[in-house]
């Protein structure tokens, strides 16, 4: 999601309200941008919001990784998978 260039507000406001802000976030599920002395300081956003993001990042980089283990295999770079399994096996002592 990208940031709502028109959702920027001083520091200072969002300390003077926070329950405000904190209630907005929630509702909108939305991040916000906080300035100090005019700049871009801070970015808040809700638990939930920032949970969200962070399973999609997971996803991405599972779907990279996957995409590059791909791409090794078609590069004859994996091997078989019961050599894998017999190669795992032996790294943890799992009988046959």
């Amino acid at each position: 999601m990208p940031l709502n260039l028109s959702d920027i507000h001083p520091l200072s406001d969002f300390q003077r309200s926070a329950k405000t802000f904190l209630a907005t976030l929630r509702q909108t599920q939305a991040p916000m941008v906080l300035t100090v002395n005019g700049k871009a300081a801070v970015v808040v956003q809700s638990a939930e919001s920032y949970q969200r993001l962070l399973e999609r990042v997971e996803q991405l980089e599972v779907m990279a990784g996957l995409r590059q283990s791909l791409e090794e295999f078609d590069q004859g770079l994996g091997m078989p998978l019961d050599k894998a399994f017999q190669r795992f096996n032996q790294q943890h002592d799992i009988p046959n």
